[in-house]
């Protein structure tokens, strides 16, 4: 009886400690997100978290105007561990940072607006699982 309440409790405290770290994991790899908007770029919003496996996608709507210079940066608890894409309203592909080596971090600005899809997910070449951090930011073209 002792030995079950004894295994009992450890599962316990196991259980309880596990989105601890989880959630740890993720500020860590927030914070070495942030270093990518240092001045003028300033960030927007909250940062998108996910934890990935496999071929799961995050993915979230943003809208871009004319007259701001965007930056999309990714974090991950590997180096350059999530490929970014933006895609139009229709899914037509406009960028990837695939096609830079993973870069953590790209900057663009677009003509007039345009509503976008921004995914995330994992170069499965590099790792099978792992957090996903999108931050945007932006700053003002002179």
């Amino acid at each position: 009886m002792k030995i079950k309440n004894i295994l009992s409790a450890i599962a316990l405290s196991a259980g309880l400690l596990m989105p601890s770290l989880g959630n740890g994991q993720a500020e860590a790899v927030e914070a070495s997100c942030k270093v990518c908007f240092e001045s003028p770029f300033i960030v927007t919003g909250r940062p998108f978290r996910a934890l990935l496996t496999g071929d799961e996608v995050a993915e979230f709507n943003a809208t871009l105007f004319s007259g701001t210079t965007y930056r999309i940066a990714a974090g991950s608890a590997g180096k350059n561990y999530i490929i970014i894409n933006v895609y139009d309203s229709e899914r037509n592909l406009l960028f990837s940072n695939k096609d830079y080596d993973n870069a953590p971090y790209w900057d663009f600005s677009v003509d007039g607006y345009i509503d976008c899809i921004i995914e995330a997910k994992l170069d499965n070449t590099l790792a099978s699982s792992g957090f996903a951090i999108l931050m945007t930011g932006f700053k003002l073209n002179e």
